[in-house]
């Protein structure tokens, strides 16, 4: 990737002879919104420690403007880093705390007191200067943790699942202020997160990772519409997953019935993965021409009903329609063919 500003190039690293990342690469270009994507123990927050400089990879090398930065120490790598903890200096006030890069690099008062004021304001909490950051609630510290790692004017900044601590209300709240941010400031993010609808509605890109492994980079649309395994199928939002015969170029069979599909490129009768998201399955009257089945659950979503429907296979589809079911009756799933999505037998 020409346009790129940071690279990890074949980063490889164990931890008690387990394999944490395994041969491992990433291109970041620059003002990118990149979300680093997987469940707990994959590796995610290794990666983001190699990154920063606070651990060291067992091979492999990371560039920044195409220069090796691996042998640099943390301070002098251009990024910065806001842990899910926040790691605030209980003994100082907010302006202490986000000042204290700055006077350590020795800028002058009338400066420090300058750059604070303006970070303050970005981040809603002017008058909040003189506060013991003991006193502030977690979304309030959460900010103060964010301002002192801008306020150095990183080239990259590093976030550790920076909201995990925050109720479900703020923390949506903080995803559209940090991204408003990233936008004004015009840096690259590199977010660490296990929550998918967060990565979804923040990033500009999103690598799913695995057992060390990057399953698959790319927008968050081709993410969720076009997942290239089940792994990610199944941990990018809800999904149908069904094993099927790929018959020919265009047409699948799975569930007892043959489907007309948009997907190319198989053998004849090779078996399949298919993945079907719930949203994409229309409920309409019985037919012998349909999957069809009884509905066994209906739950109230908010926005949708979730509805379960068992077919003769005893196979548990889930569907969300805006249009409630009876327990217990009868009903047909229509799937239009671009809404079924085929990828290749996953071992």
């Amino acid at each position: 990737m020409m346009d790129a500003l940071l690279r990890i190039d074949s980063i490889k690293k164990k931890h008690h002879g387990v394999n944490i990342l395994n041969n491992l690469s990433l291109c970041v270009r620059n003002k990118e919104f990149v979300s680093v994507l997987g469940p707990s123990g994959c590796g995610k927050t290794t990666l983001l420690r190699i990154i920063s400089g606070f651990e060291t990879p067992d091979f492999g090398d990371i560039l920044f403007d195409n220069k090796s930065i691996l042998k640099l120490p943390a301070y002098r790598r251009c990024l910065n880093t806001v842990f899910q903890r926040y790691a605030l200096f209980p003994h100082m006030n907010v302006f202490e705390n986000i000042a204290f890069g700055l006077k350590i690099k020795k800028f002058s008062k009338s400066a420090i007191e300058k750059k604070v004021k303006d970070i303050l304001l970005m981040i809603n909490m002017t008058g909040y200067e003189n506060r013991n950051v003991n006193s502030l609630s977690g979304g309030q510290q959460q900010r103060v943790a964010i301002a002192r790692a801008l306020i150095n004017e990183p080239k990259v900044l590093l976030l550790d699942e920076p909201l995990a601590a925050l109720d479900l209300k703020l923390r949506k709240e903080m995803q559209t202020e940090l991204k408003n941010m990233q936008r004004k400031l015009n840096i690259t993010f590199i977010y660490v997160t296990h929550d998918q609808e967060e990565a979804l509605s923040m990033s500009d890109t999103i690598a799913v990772i695995n057992d060390g492994i990057i399953q698959q980079i790319g927008t968050p649309e081709d993410i969720y519409n076009e997942p290239k395994n089940i792994f990610v199928a199944d941990f990018i939002g809800e999904s149908n997953l069904i094993n099927g015969i790929m018959k020919s170029d265009g047409l699948v069979n799975f569930a007892g019935f043959d489907f007309v599909c948009i997907d190319r490129n198989f053998n004849s009768n090779e078996e399949v993965d298919i993945v079907i998201r719930p949203e994409d399955i229309e409920l309409i009257e019985p037919s012998e021409n349909k999957i069809t089945g009884i509905v066994t659950d209906i739950t109230f979503r908010g926005v949708h009903f979730e509805i379960i429907v068992r077919d003769k296979n005893r196979y548990l589809w889930t569907i969300h329609s805006t249009i409630a079911r009876k327990k217990q009756s009868r009903v047909s799933l229509r799937i239009l063919p671009d809404l079924i999505h085929v990828m290749k037998k996953q071992k």
